[in-house]
């Protein structure tokens, strides 16, 4: 069949393609020369096998090399398979927040976010995130995904998105140099814009990072103010830990539900946390099969670890709008076992390293 008609590759959005059948057309389609995009058939030459013949499995994905950090560099023009030929629907370009370096970018087709977006909506009906509400969004905008993932949960649920936005960078860059207390008055900034949307506004669901939902707990008004007016927490765009999270949820925004969402740029979204009963308060994330996979491996060997022990995360992206396999990430994670039919591992009590490819990891406020 020829790799430019291959209907596995444009499945309907509410099926669950065969992995490997899935895997083994993704190879031919972006590895040919008529539909493969210029960087990777390029860089073909150099893998030392042939990804058509020879990967077959999600475990195939491994032999890939990582190549993200050529992503910082690369024309965006020539990640974009030549199957789509001249018209491809570009949804956006987007890039990674600038944690170990310069940032590593991605191009994001429509066809792609639509598949994720039909994802996220059945988890937000899972969810019961109220219709017709409005939203207040206090992360980052461009280049980062994550305001467009936001912008389109808020349209599908039929609300508002009411927008605080910041530059994640230069709260890094002030904390790398130094400046602390600069990049303090810059997020106390950002909690003053907040305030005065919950004052003044009828906000349902407000979707923000771990270090800012922080600093907003610290406002008793604040805190009255949401969980008077507020539904639904989602939170992502940095790490929480359980105390935080399990103080949050039970103490102060007890009647809010609080929802975490695990991606990377990388991976062009993110994925929602699994429901589990509330006595259980762990966090657990789930992939995205066979699009998005999970693995937890030993950092050393680069091994799987055991089911409930504690590795580096490895991240694929497998679509028909974009490939990259392989990517070790900057987080430890906790190996949990995937739910039946899932490709990989689902994670939990994500974290970040301390140090990643030589550099010192920041978070700051995203």
């Amino acid at each position: 069949m020829s790799p430019r008609t291959d209907p596995i590759l444009d499945c309907p959005l509410d099926q669950v393609p065969d992995s490997r059948e899935f895997v083994e057309a993704a190879m031919r389609w972006h590895f040919s020369p008529e539909t493969g995009s210029p960087f990777w058939l390029e860089r073909a030459r150099t893998l030392g096998f042939d990804p058509r013949a020879d990967v077959h499995s999600f475990e195939d994905l491994r032999r890939f090399p990582n190549v993200t950090n050529e992503l910082r560099e690369v024309r965006v023009e020539d990640l974009i398979p030549r199957g789509y030929g001249p018209d491809a629907a570009v949804a956006g370009v987007f890039e990674s927040g600038g944690t170990t370096g310069p940032p590593k970018r991605v191009v994001v087709l429509r066809d792609w976010l639509d598949r994720l977006m039909h994802r996220l909506e059945q988890d937000l009906e899972a969810k019961g995130y109220p219709e017709n509400g409005n939203w207040l969004s206090l992360g980052p905008t461009g280049p980062h995904i994550y305001g467009e993932l936001i912008r389109r949960q808020a349209e599908r649920r039929g609300g508002i998105r009411l927008t605080v936005d910041m530059d994640p960078r230069w709260v890094k860059r002030s904390i790398a140099e130094g400046r602390a207390e600069e990049a303090e008055r810059y997020a106390e900034h950002l909690i003053d814009q907040s305030a005065h949307l919950l004052r003044t506004q009828d906000v349902r669901v407000m979707v923000t990072t771990p270090p800012l939902l922080t600093r907003l707990a610290r406002r008793d008004a604040l805190v009255g103010l949401i969980n008077e007016k507020v539904s639904v927490i989602g939170w992502s765009g940095a790490h929480m830990d359980p105390d935080t999270h399990y103080l949050l949820r039970t103490e102060v925004f007890p009647g809010v539900r609080l929802y975490g969402m695990y991606g990377s740029t990388m991976i062009l979204g993110g994925l929602p946390e699994r429901v589990v009963p509330p006595e259980q308060d762990v966090v657990v994330f789930d992939a995205f099969s066979p699009y998005v996979a999970f693995q937890v491996v030993d950092p050393r060997t680069g091994e799987s670890v055991r089911i409930g022990d504690r590795g580096q995360v490895v991240m694929h992206h497998v679509s028909k709008s974009f490939l990259l396999p392989n990517n070790l990430e900057r987080d430890l994670a906790t190996r949990v076992a995937a739910p039946p039919g899932q490709t990989g591992d689902s994670v939990a009590d994500v974290g970040p390293l301390p140090t990643f490819e030589d550099e010192p990891v920041i978070e700051g406020v995203y």
